[in-house]
């Protein structure tokens, strides 16, 4: 077994950082690929940053050659389309060029294929269609290959749809009832790294595994709210009154979730998401179980019967409150370099003109503090810019503080503080920039 090398497609999400460290407990040569690995996730040396989704067949056959792959485990995935994610390009294109890749290798691959479970049918968003698309080349490939199709993952670690449900949890809130009430069959992340574990062991010409396409989930049915009741029940908050969300608030949210899709963000409250969500996890596990021998975990097994943490609660109380924060700080630089530019541009000119500075430098000061702030407020915006737009509102920030404390320093004393709640504001954004990572 410690001669079989993995290789693990989209090694920083959920499931594939999971598996890849996983699989190298059980004595696999595991080499993790990722567009981009935070230091955390540099684990070894074969933890390797590439522009994966971008490689020709040409270079996914010479990575597949240069490290000798017995089994490709494809994580990667994108829930929509947006600025630098295309479901077609990423569940489709590229899995057509690592068929191929695999098939000129010259080596004996059998591919692990992570997808999605439900009928085509009931296929209705982008995320969903290509994914099938996806299958149905896998399918035609006549390569080895088993399409694993996990149910709602429940793992250690929370991101996107997850962490939403255990953001739920911490809150007296509900999703509208209809919502709640969705079929929604959870898998143990454990269990689907077992069945990859076991899959990578067997032989590639054993003909039972040719060609299998498995849900992995449990088999009891539960809904999204049977989902949520553990986690409750561990944050100690099962007990509380719930007020159930309004349907029209829920569609806002996603409606704003999409807005802040293409300013680089990734929101779990998607549209994509929630019709996902409506349309439920749901599959027969009994074919997985049967060839694997693997009894699925149920929920509160996969959850833990213990206590949340205190990291845990944290993170639940603070996932839905972050998108609150960046939103806040974007207003509160924007609005304010607006107001003083167009709408009190005298009064913020008295105030320099009050306190004696030359009359030549009175407008450029106005106009460029107002354009620096707004400024500011729009790099915080764009996730790609917004750690910069963090440090430069913090400097500015204490800038303005020194700035008034010198030339000033009445302000300090004025009846409303402004200069006073610069202080509060300037700790809000180094927690915005704690919270920055998504990983």
């Amino acid at each position: 077994m410690s001669e079989r090398t993995v290789l693990v497609l989209g090694a920083s999400g959920l499931i594939g950082r999971f598996v890849t460290d996983d699989l190298r407990t059980r004595g696999f040569r595991v080499v993790g690929v990722a567009r981009s690995l935070s230091p955390a996730q540099r684990m070894s040396a074969l933890d390797i940053e590439l522009p994966i989704l971008i490689l020709d067949t040409a270079a996914l056959t010479r990575l597949l050659s240069e490290h000798a792959v017995d089994v490709v485990v494809n994580c990667l995935g994108v829930l929509q389309d947006g600025p630098g994610s295309n479901t077609s390009a990423v569940h489709r294109d590229f899995v057509a060029r690592l068929l191929r890749a695999i098939g000129g290798s010259g080596r004996a691959i059998r591919l692990v294929h992570i997808s999605i479970p439900g009928s085509a049918e009931a296929d209705r968003t982008a995320f969903a269609t290509t994914k099938r698309e996806a299958e149905r080349l896998i399918g035609a490939s006549g390569i080895p290959h088993a399409i694993l199709r996990p149910g709602f993952v429940v793992a250690p670690s929370a991101y996107g749809g997850s962490a939403m449900l255990r953001a739920l949890a911490a809150f007296p809130i509900d999703l509208p009832a209809k919502d709640m009430a969705t079929p929604f069959q959870p898998v143990a992340i454990e269990d689907i790294t077992a069945t990859i574990a076991w899959l990578a062991a067997r032989d590639i010409d054993d003909a039972s595994l040719r060609a299998v396409s498995w849900d992995l989930m449990q088999a009891e049915p539960i809904t999204m709210a049977g989902v949520i009741k553990p986690f409750r029940h561990a944050f100690g908050t099962d007990g509380w009154p719930r007020i159930a969300m309004p349907r029209f608030l829920l569609d806002l949210g996603v409606k704003l979730g999409d807005v802040a899709c293409y300013l680089g963000w990734t929101p779990p409250m998607r549209s994509t998401a929630i019709a996902e969500l409506r349309r439920g996890v749901t599959g027969d596990p009994s074919a997985w179980s049967a060839a694997t021998g693997i009894a699925p975990k149920h929920l509160a097994e996969a959850i833990g019967r213990h206590p949340a943490s205190i990291q845990d609660k944290w993170f639940a109380r603070l996932f839905l409150v972050k998108a609150l924060i960046f939103a806040s700080l974007v207003a509160f630089w924007v609005v304010s370099g607006f107001i003083a530019l167009f709408v009190s541009y005298g009064a913020a000119a008295g105030i320099l003109t009050a306190h004696n500075f030359p009359p030549a430098l009175v407008d450029p000061i106005t106009i460029g503090t107002s354009l620096m702030d707004m400024s500011i407020g729009v790099l915080i915006d764009f996730r790609r810019t917004a750690a910069i737009g963090l440090v430069a509102g913090i400097f500015a920030s204490l800038g303005y503080m020194l700035g008034a404390a010198i030339l000033t320093p009445d302000l300090w004393i004025e009846p409303l503080g402004a200069l006073v709640k610069t202080g509060p504001a300037i700790v809000l954004m180094v927690v915005a920039l704690l919270m920055l990572d998504n990983r």
